[in-house]
């Protein structure tokens, strides 16, 4: 039972993952020439980070999900 929760936390975690990535991808091929040409930050530039930081967040989660179930199930 506790298996089943753990995978689909894992599932969830991965999915969002493949999510935040492809929003990152969006937000890269939206970048026009203008956006290269100013000297500041972009609004297209924030987005692909936070969503650069989003992927790594969720990540993070599904690898610490499989390492708390490996743990658990090492012990049975």
């Amino acid at each position: 039972m506790q298996n089943t929760f753990f995978l689909i936390l894992i599932l969830a975690a991965m999915i969002a993952t493949v999510v935040a990535l492809v929003r990152g991808i969006i937000a890269f091929l939206k970048t026009t020439e203008a956006d290269l040409k100013t000297g500041g930050v972009s609004r297209s530039g924030l987005q692909q980070n936070k969503m650069m930081r989003m992927r790594i967040a969720f990540q993070a989660i599904a690898v610490i999900l499989v390492i708390l179930l490996l743990i658990m199930n090492r012990g049975s």
